[in-house]
């Protein structure tokens, strides 16, 4: 069964981005937060139907996607998502801990801008709202801009990429469940708390927040058996 998908909304959070560069990020909020499954195969002629573009465009998106690690390409039919082991998401969890946790301490140690800092307020807006919504692949994109946006105040561009990849590379098969819940709210809220913690230089408060953010996060890419539809 294909599953249906929508372009997040992101003007208000980030530059234009070209209509190929928006299909990726659509596509890949899609795999990270688990709208799209393991297992199923989607075409590439389906999915340019929901965006309302010539399959072209989507074509090199999977190819783009593929090249990442997030999904394979199924020969004369489509892609189907790659689908990760309790292991690989342990150690996916262990890498972003190790980069993370401290660089957002020093971050808070060190000092930012209040103007960058302030600028990141709009994407912890943008998770709250969209959690709000239900709207997941909005929440997972803006989610990872934010991060990216957060870890670049380190000046270490190599180190903002690997988290990226780390990150893309995730599986939030419960988040759906989170947010059928309510609870995915409370935990969309933690970014706005980091940015007052490292505003405030607050390195204790911040280090222990981006600890559980992240432990919050493993929790849910374990619920694999949660309802997708």
């Amino acid at each position: 069964m294909s599953t249906s998908i929508s372009a997040p909304v992101l003007a208000a959070f980030a530059p234009r981005r070209n209509m190929r560069e928006e299909i990726i990020e659509t596509l890949r909020g899609a795999v990270i937060s688990g709208e799209l499954r393991p297992g199923q195969v989607h075409s590439a002629p389906v999915l340019a139907e929901q965006f309302g573009v010539s399959p072209t465009p989507v074509r090199e998106a999977m190819i783009d996607l593929a090249k990442e690690g997030l999904i394979e390409v199924v020969r004369n039919k489509g892609f189907r998502v790659r689908e990760l082991s309790e292991e690989e998401l342990d150690n996916l969890t262990a890498l972003r801990r190790l980069i993370e946790v401290p660089t957002v301490r020093r971050i808070a140690e060190v000092g930012a801008p209040t103007e960058a800092l302030e600028a990141l307020r709009p994407l912890a807006l943008g998770i709250e709202k969209a959690a709000v919504e239900g709207d997941l692949i909005a929440h997972v994109t803006i989610d990872l801009e934010f991060h990216s946006g957060l870890l670049a105040l380190s000046g270490n561009p190599q180190l903002v990429e690997t988290v990226r990849s780390l990150r893309a590379r995730s599986r939030i098969y419960g988040l759906k469940t989170l947010a059928e819940r309510g609870d995915l709210i409370p935990s969309s809220h933690e970014h706005a708390e980091l940015l007052d913690l490292i505003a405030a230089h607050d390195a204790d408060g911040a280090e222990d927040l981006m600890r559980r953010h992240i432990g919050h996060v493993r929790g849910i890419w374990a619920d694999k058996d949660s309802d997708p539809t």
